[in-house]
């Protein structure tokens, strides 16, 4: 299992003492917990993308490039990139960009987003939000895996004869989660492609996500993956931890009770009962967590939500270092016993060209001699042939 953070980019004022960070200090505060997040043995480091205050996080892969470029082993990822209001098209270039400078430690994650506002600010129609997911994603899909695509759809202008540059690493592209709070179709989606699905069930009863993942599992199966138990899944998670239980509920009341997400909402006590969100002593984190596997079967990555609410990157810094130090060894362990060897490992870059080149050679693709506008000569790599009636290369043809 891949057990890691991931960071919203809140900026929220500390009700214990009436700070609000700037722009500046929260930006250099999430590089060095990502930083630490490697240092304390975690796996993943993920970061939300926002277009509003009070968030930073507008252009991820510029962030996340410059983490893979401060850590040796930390996988970088989203949570999420907004695959509605994005350019499939861009998205397709940045990732592969990403994947390339991190040496293969890039992944993704996909989704909608939570911010009603941001589909007008980039021209598109919330309620089309869950076509805009399906055409885009199809499209991305398509761009990471034909040097030339052709493509018709309804919320773009057509591509004619494209190659989106570079190709994937290794001819490989970046592993694809499927995030999603409520939606079931996106949960089939996933399924559909074979990609992983992410349910951030850090908001609502643990029934629901069940029914999710359960729906993506059977559909996983449906679609000639293989087994239910060989889908891939990752699970959100948020906690606070002090050595005495106690001293975690009073240290982190004040900052639940103003969040501005689940504050002047439900009581603490109330809210971690319904969700994942634990406030105890470490033991207690690891009782939780190991449990989650009762719940929703054997998966492959957990996050944990703990830059948020306001908290100073002081008590972040110590959070993770009891997250990394006392929690996540133990968890390791105890969701290893007795996991079938059916059951697939995390993804990685390694393992995804394993699976698709065996012991042979990956591929490197090397241009062909080209004007620049895919119009004039022939395939636009050495190692592959024009499709035909593709429109890659038609003012050579005349």
């Amino acid at each position: 299992m891949q057990f890691g953070l991931f960071s919203v980019s809140d900026i929220t004022q500390d009700p214990t003492t009436g700070v609000t960070p700037s722009e500046a200090e929260r930006i250099q505060a999430t590089l060095t917990i990502a930083k630490h997040a490697e240092e304390v043995g975690l796996d993943v480091f993920a970061i939300g993308e926002h277009h509003n205050p009070p968030f930073w996080s507008s252009s991820p892969t510029t962030t996340l490039a410059y983490i893979a470029a401060q850590t040796e082993r930390l996988i970088v990822s989203t949570a999420t990139t907004l695959i509605t209001t994005n350019d499939p098209v861009k998205i397709a270039e940045d990732f592969a960009v990403l994947q390339h400078v991190s040496g293969g430690r890039a992944d993704l994650m996909l989704g909608r987003g939570n911010t009603g506002p941001v589909y007008p600010w980039f021209g598109k129609d919330i309620r089309q939000g869950l076509p805009l997911a399906i055409e885009n994603y199809a499209l991305l899909h398509k761009l990471w895996r034909e040097d030339i695509v052709d493509w018709d759809g309804k919320f773009r202008t057509p591509v004619q004869g494209f190659t989106s540059t570079p190709r994937p690493l290794d001819g490989v592209p970046p592993f694809v989660w499927h995030g999603s709070i409520r939606t079931p179709e996106i949960a089939e989606q996933a399924a559909y492609y074979g990609d992983g699905f992410f349910a951030n069930n850090i908001f609502w009863p643990a029934e629901h996500y069940q029914r999710l993942i359960e729906l993506y599992r059977q559909r996983w199966a449906h679609y000639g993956h293989g087994d239910p138990e060989t889908a891939i899944v990752g699970l959100g998670g948020q906690a606070f931890m002090r050595k005495n239980s106690q001293d975690a509920i009073n240290e982190f009341r004040p900052y639940f009770d103003n969040a501005p997400v689940y504050g002047h909402g439900p009581s603490m006590e109330d809210f971690t009962k319904m969700t994942p969100l634990t406030v105890g002593s470490p033991q207690q984190v690891i009782d939780r967590y190991a449990g989650m596997r009762d719940l929703f079967g054997d998966y492959q990555r957990q996050l944990f939500l703990m830059d948020h609410s306001g908290l100073p990157l002081k008590t972040v810094l110590e959070q993770i270092d009891i997250l990394g130090g006392e929690v996540v060894p133990v968890l390791r362990k105890e969701l290893a016993k007795n996991r079938p060897a059916t059951v697939p490992d995390a993804p990685t870059h390694a393992g995804l060209v394993k699976t698709a080149y065996g012991d042979g050679p990956v591929r490197q693709p090397r241009p062909n001699a080209n004007r620049g506008d895919n119009v004039t000569g022939g395939s636009p790599y050495q190692d592959t042939p024009t499709p035909q009636g593709a429109a890659f290369g038609l003012g050579g043809a005349r």
